[in-house]
């Protein structure tokens, strides 16, 4: 039973791990989004294609190293990151974490349902009555693969992401054709500002909620280099694209998502199977993360029914103008998500020295206040920061976290001496 659950509650055993091609069809089908492209496109209309690249490319530096430090330890322990969260902030405790980081996913899932219902609606045509059966069609659709669990997601991927890839080179190719070569595509000038703080916060907000969560399946992996590179792969260079593909369409169309783009290039067949594709191979993994949050928030391992209790939820959302919150809700999660991984990574590194004891075996109490002040004061730096807000998230949280950690050892070093 827990096998098929995926060990919603437990580590994945040895005999459970999977290869290369599995764990990076998964993440880079994750990665793959539309919602990632909307943020692309307004940098696109921000900044000229050189100022892009750069900060496309150090928003998904970034990223993809945080997610990659939290595969290598999902990977050594065979915990998801809302277990992990167990030892840094407690049994009860950790249900802060739980609900911050299933809150966002259930907000992506509604995102995307919201998504593709209004524009299928829009590119066949169809009568608006129509926006919301199909959401509910397509809420409760997205999650099938989820409940099938990780094989489920795995197949889908191993046939979305080579497709997108397709999909994505022909209207780049057209793109560049339209505009009139490379040099008219780098001579373009912005219309819009932005900060570069808030734009490589932008780029960092995409997936900084997906990424703290790919631990869902970095646990899978079989090695430490597997879990990392694959990781990394898919952070940087997957959602890096999306961003970039997201900036390109921006630029040259004025349209952010690429289904849009290859509607505008003539490709309508193209753009309907891309808009299947890229929603469906991230809606299951974001409501398969919802799942995870919920099953230790709960403390069961009826991870199937979670699914559909999430599934369910993220259809109202979608339902109630999710549509329209993207950017705020971007901003929002590169404030408040990064210090909790930062601080599962601290934990390990600093307070455990990379060999923590199985879940089984450690003495949680119900709070860890050193964990969830630290949070506070990581979060709080992070909001009030006039700079890279997540890096800002990340380097308070972990500084803290240390201090509270070696102050704690060096007081019961003092105690046990008298």
């Amino acid at each position: 039973m827990n096998e098929k659950n995926d060990f919603p509650l437990s580590a994945v055993p040895v005999d459970q791990r999977k290869g290369w091609w599995s764990m990076a069809s998964v993440l880079l089908g994750f990665t793959f989004f539309t919602a990632t492209m909307w943020a692309g496109g307004t940098l696109g209309s921000a900044f000229n294609f050189g100022e892009l690249i750069w900060i496309i490319g150090i928003g998904n530096l970034l990223l993809g190293s945080y997610a990659a430090g939290l595969a290598y330890v999902a990977y050594k322990t065979g915990l998801n990151t809302v277990l992990l969260g167990r030892y840094c902030f407690g049994s009860k405790g950790s249900m802060l974490s739980d609900f911050v980081l299933g809150f966002t996913q259930i907000g992506w899932y509604a995102w995307g349902t919201a998504t593709i219902a209004i524009i299928i609606v829009k590119l066949l045509a169809l009568p608006e009555g129509f926006t919301i059966p199909l959401m509910i069609l397509f809420g409760f659709g997205f999650c099938i693969t989820a409940t099938i669990g990780y094989r489920g997601i795995e197949l889908m991927s191993k046939v979305s992401v080579p497709a997108m890839l397709i999909f994505i080179a022909i209207s780049l190719y057209k793109g560049i054709i339209d505009v009139g070569g490379f040099v008219s595509l780098i001579g373009i000038e912005p219309t819009t500002e932005m900060s570069i703080g808030a734009a490589i916060t932008l780029v960092f907000g995409t997936f900084v909620s997906g990424g703290t969560q790919a631990t869902n399946w970095s646990r899978f992996s079989r090695s430490g280099k597997i879990a990392v590179i694959t990781t990394l792969a898919a952070f940087f260079l997957g959602n890096g694209l999306m961003v970039f593909v997201g900036a390109f369409g921006s630029l040259i169309y004025q349209q952010a998502d690429i289904v849009d783009v290859l509607v505008a290039q003539g490709f309508m067949l193209v753009a309907i199977l891309m808009l299947f594709a890229n929603i469906w191979t991230t809606q299951d993994n974001t409501i398969y993360n919802f799942a995870a949050a919920g099953c230790n928030l709960l403390r069961t391992d009826k991870r199937r029914l979670i699914t559909i209790g999430g599934a369910f939820i993220g259809t109202l959302l979608a339902i109630f103008g999710m549509y329209n919150m993207l950017i705020p809700f971007l901003i929002l999660l590169g404030t408040f998500i990064p210090p909790i991984g930062a601080i599962i990574m601290t934990d390990y590194w600093v307070k455990y020295k990379s060999a923590p004891p199985t879940l089984e075996q450690a003495v949680i109490p119900s709070f860890n206040m050193q964990g969830l002040v630290a949070y506070a004061i990581g979060s709080a730096a992070a909001y009030f920061s006039p700079w890279i807000a997540p890096l800002v998230g990340i380097v308070v949280s972990s500084v803290a976290y240390s201090i509270f950690v070696f102050a704690y050892s060096a007081e019961t070093h003092v105690a046990k001496e008298a």
